[in-house]
Order: C-alpha cells, then structure tokens, then sequence
C-alpha cells in the first residue's frame, strides 16, 4: 500500500468515499455538489487542512482528510483527522494503519503540532475499538454543535 498526499485530481473519488462513509455511519444523504465543492475547497486551500489516499495495486482504496484546530492551552495545533473511509473490500488489511502513521509521523515532525484528534459515531464500536488499538484515547469531553 502507497499513501500519498491527494491532489485535486482525487476530488471525486473522496467525495463518494465521504457520501459513502455519511451514508454507511449516518444513515445521511450528502448532495452531489456540496460535498465535491467542499472537499476540492479543502484540496486547493491548505490553510482548511489537506487529504490523504492510500492506494493498492495504483487504485485509490481510501482517504482521510486531516484539519487544524489551535490550542491555546497548549500553544499549539492539534491535528483532526476526518473523514476517514476504506473501500469495504480493503478493510482490515492495513489501509488504515498506514493512513494513521503517516498523520503520525507529520505530527511528530512539526514542533507545533502538540496532538492528534478524531471524533467517532457513537455507535461505531468498529471504529472506535480500532482508533484505541493504535494508541488513541477516549478523552473526558462531549462533542456539542450547532448548525448555523
């Protein structure tokens, strides 16, 4: 497996990655232009994050899109990993991992960066049971939102 930066090339096959993972974990219908414009904005605009694929045999079997949050606290960035999908053929072989590294091995090598994040469906136990396989943690905070 290959893990590469995406480029705007990959627009497309990142958005039915991320319509798919909304529909398989969400049971949520993501309209066609919406999620291609939002993902091509985040592939040309670095200052919103940047996407990663892995690849097998040259074909593209998932992403993850990564973002940036300030920490204050920490006078430093957290990274949040996003958008996390595995064609489900390609599951459990190791796509993940080799993602999850990569996001590992650029934090470790910007000083700034004091660490990573994900959030998690709640009912995902797959999911979650992986992300603490490879060292993650649960942490003590609620997510809250509100749409605007």
């Amino acid at each position: 497996m290959k893990v590469r930066p995406a480029t705007p090339a990959d627009a497309q096959i990142i958005a039915d990655f991320n319509q798919a993972m909304a529909l398989e974990t969400e049971d949520l219908h993501l309209p066609d232009a919406q999620i291609l414009g939002g993902v091509t904005e985040q592939l040309t605009n670095s200052q919103h994050g940047y996407y990663l694929v892995v690849e097998k045999d040259s074909i593209v079997i998932g992403c993850l899109g990564v973002t940036y949050e300030w920490s204050d606290w920490r006078n430093g960035q957290f990274l949040w990993i996003q958008s996390v999908y595995i064609a489900p053929e390609s599951r459990r072989l190791g796509a993940f991992k080799a993602l999850y590294d990569q996001v590992l091995v650029t934090a470790r090598s910007e000083p700034t960066v004091c660490g990573v994040r994900l959030y998690v469906e709640n009912h995902n136990d797959r999911a979650r049971n992986t992300y603490l396989a490879l060292g993650m943690a649960k942490t003590h905070y609620d997510l809250l939102e509100i749409e605007v």
